[in-house]
């Protein structure tokens, strides 16, 4: 459920009519509910009421200061995978033993800056990467609290390029040497081993692959322990999809997957973090668009918009569905035509959707992408000199731009001129 719907035959987002929005802030925009985000939230946070636990938003999802403070106002905990996100983190006002370090090539100044700041763990990802994290922390004279991330091969059933728990992918140390590393890990100066972290992968739209990897971490932690390490914490990562479409088939609920951690490693008395980002934001937020042309091409027609692949590169990038529909509701039975909706970068890539049945639309109306929230502008770009598109938050009755678009003078003079030009 999310906080975007027709009221008196136009898009509100909560109690504010999109096209408002529009107005005053012109388009192409993203647009975040207040309310969704929180009621995601808590749904993660009561699917695990009964274990001791910390939601960590995944912040890459999404990362405007205005959406971290509200999260972590809920209670939420932040998994970040950069210094940057770090950084964006402690200044929304989490504190460091809320923070999660995950990411598989932290810099020596990424750990030290994580370190002298406060940090809850840092999600090891390889040998390399725990030897410097020992050399950092003995060097400052602190101790940093790690848990090793397992590749447990399982195919958690995504696209490709968002799967993370297979054999060939570039994360986690092999379940099969988990022991080893561990072993080495309690030799090391500066580490203090906290637990087991496993994630394997992104918009997973059932439940099957996560009770296999959870299956191998419960068992993981049973012969760990036997080895004499305390494992106290699991970090169990996030994944779960969202519904892109409106359609019947809808993934697992929040709930459905906090009773599967209840089952599968409920037993071990662990304190349990999870890490999702994109069902928390992605239908919290949309992105708004304006018609610019009806082009009619030989066989097809076009339907130009403002926002363009730099803004949402999701489709370009993974071949991604976004329901479109129009601000404005058409009435009951009208007639649809199909469309290819594109944006005007020059790049045949820069296609949302091809033969997408809509209403007649002309030039000026308003559409809005469904499901944007996530990895939508936190991936958008200044591709062909496109300023990056404003964000709006909307609370109740009231609406704010969280980021400004900026002007092609401050863009252009971030350019810095040779002397010798």
């Amino acid at each position: 459920m999310d906080h975007f719907m027709y009221r008196d035959g136009a898009l509100h987002a909560e109690d504010v009519p999109v096209s408002e929005i529009a107005a005053s802030v012109g388009a192409p925009f993203y647009l975040y509910s207040t309310a969704t985000l929180v009621r995601h939230f808590q749904l993660f946070d009561q699917a695990l009421d009964g274990l001791p636990h910390l939601v960590c938003y995944a912040m890459k999802a999404a990362s405007n200061q205005a959406i971290l403070k509200t999260l972590a106002a809920a209670g939420a905990g932040m998994d970040v995978v950069s210094g940057g996100e770090y950084a964006r983190a402690v200044a929304a006002g989490v504190p460091g033993e809320r923070i999660v370090f995950s990411g598989v090539g932290k810099t020596h100044e990424e750990i030290r800056a994580s370190l002298i700041g406060g940090i809850r763990q840092f999600n090891v990802e390889s040998e390399p990467e725990m030897a410097v994290i020992s050399e950092v922390a003995t060097s400052l004279g602190l101790e940093a609290p790690i848990t090793i991330r397992v590749n447990p091969d399982v195919d958690a059933k995504t696209h490709a390029k968002i799967a993370t728990g297979k054999s060939e992918n570039k994360f986690g140390i092999p379940i099969s040497r988990a022991r080893e590393v561990y072993a080495h890990a309690a030799d090391l100066p500066g580490i203090k081993v906290v637990g087991i972290d496993v994630h394997i992968g992104s918009q997973l739209t059932e439940l099957e692959p996560f009770r296999l990897a959870y299956l191998k971490v419960a068992e993981l932690t049973e012969a760990l322990r036997a080895d004499g390490h305390e494992i106290t914490r699991l970090d169990l990562g996030g994944g779960l999809g969202i519904p892109y479409t409106r359609s019947n088939e809808a993934p697992p609920l929040p709930t459905d997957y906090g009773n599967l951690i209840k089952e599968t490693v409920g037993h071990l008395g662990c304190e349990v973090e999870i890490e999702p980002g994109r069902l928390i934001a992605g239908n919290a937020g949309i992105l708004v668009s304006r018609v610019i042309y009806v082009k009619q091409g030989e066989d097809r027609q076009f339907l130009i918009l403002d926002a363009a692949m730099n803004d949402l590169i999701r489709p370009a990038m993974y071949d991604a569905h976004h329901d479109i529909v129009p601000v404005i509701e058409p009435e009951p039975g009208l007639d649809q035509v199909p469309y290819d909706i594109v944006g005007p970068v020059c790049e045949s890539g820069d296609t949302f959707a091809k033969g997408r049945m809509m209403p007649v639309l002309k030039a000026g109306d308003l559409v809005a992408f469904r499901s944007a929230g996530a990895y939508g502008a936190v991936m958008s770009s200044e591709y062909n000199t496109r300023p990056l598109i404003p964000e709006v938050m909307v609370h109740n009755d009231k609406f704010a731009v969280i980021r400004p678009r900026p002007t092609f003078d401050e863009i252009i003079n971030r350019d810095t001129i040779p002397e010798w030009l």
